[in-house]
């Protein structure tokens, strides 16, 4: 299959990377609204075409899927485009703004014949399947906290009196929806659906989040999720239960895994060592859905999107965080 990229950030870079080392798609064509980013974009792959119209990538006969790394608050509008016309469509989390966005992306796609993923690069690496096959040998889950804190260099243009889209609500910012996803995905993945939630912020002056903790409440017990894009961690996350802890060094990627015996006292690392271009996972399986048709595996993912947007859209709401494309 050919793909097209759109967006021009380290993490298109990255995800071409990715490709590259799965060896699972052609890469065909870039689109930027700059010519020049979009030829230093294409350089490494001969065959790109670099386009700065959006309507004539999406109806090239030389591109089958896309992979949209646009600023949030682009991602439904672009992605309609490609679906509308018949492209599978890979989208950068945070998928979409709210879940009304993702029910009519999701439509459209039913209606075309053609899939559409969040790209969540740690649901698909191996340790997450570990640390699920494992699970059980804590015991009845007690609780838990997870983190993803990390100070973004575009905070200290914010400080200056700049808005980079992310802090800002224009184009659907925020820390909550663009790193708090990555530890939420990890606790609806082992535990699934919350039965609340609540959300406790520090704003910042363009009405989004830089940073908050988030209450993950489930029937007998609560996950508590930190992140933030205005300061740094070196906190692990750990799950408790009656029986043992994991722990586990970061959310995304879980580059290690320790369970730990409450009785035993003994520690055993469970972890693999994955690749470091880890997006690698999420390329391969989505290549692998869309090549054999496997609906049910897609209807999982679908079903993880919605869950997770439907937290973050109630968290934001709890607190008057309100998006451009919502008012």
């Amino acid at each position: 299959m050919n793909l097209g990229t759109v967006g021009t950030s380290w993490i298109t870079s990255s995800f071409l990377e990715a490709v590259k080392l799965s060896g699972k798609l052609n890469v065909t064509g870039v689109f930027s609204r700059s010519l020049e980013k979009g030829k230093e974009i294409a350089a490494p792959f001969h065959s790109a075409r670099v386009f700065t119209n959006l309507d004539e990538m999406a109806q090239s006969p030389e591109i089958d899927v896309v992979y949209i790394a646009s600023p949030n608050s682009l991602h439904f509008e672009q992605a309609l485009t490609f679906l509308k016309n018949k492209k599978h469509v890979i989208c950068e989390k945070p998928i979409f703004s709210n879940s009304a966005q993702l029910e009519a992306a999701f439509k459209t796609a039913e209606e075309n014949g053609v899939f559409v993923f969040e790209a969540i690069r740690n649901l698909h690496a191996p340790n997450l399947q570990i640390l699920k096959d494992n699970l059980n040998r804590a015991g009845k889950i007690s609780g838990g906290l997870f983190q993803y804190i990390s100070y973004s260099s575009r905070y200290d243009l914010f400080l200056k009196g700049e808005d980079p889209n992310i802090f800002t609500a224009e184009f659907s910012g925020g820390a909550l929806v663009d790193l708090g996803v990555y530890p939420i995905y990890v606790v609806v993945a082992l535990f699934g659906e919350p039965k609340d939630v609540s959300y406790h912020p520090m704003m910042l002056r363009t009405g989004v989040d830089g940073s908050g903790t988030l209450l993950l409440h489930y029937e007998d017990f609560s996950i508590t999720i930190l992140c933030s894009k205005i300061s740094d961690s070196t906190l692990p996350c750990e799950i408790h239960g009656e029986k043992g802890i994991f722990i586990l060094e970061d959310a995304a990627p879980i580059t290690s895994i320790q369970f730990h015996d409450n009785h035993s006292k003994t520690k055993e690392s469970l972890g693999v060592e994955q690749s470091e271009q880890d997006m690698v996972y999420e390329v391969e399986e989505f290549v692998k859905i869309i090549e054999s048709g496997n609906t049910s595996e897609y209807l999982r993912l679908k079903e993880l999107s919605q869950v997770v947007l439907n937290i973050t859209e109630k968290a934001r709401k709890q607190n008057g965080i309100v998006f451009g494309c919502e008012k």
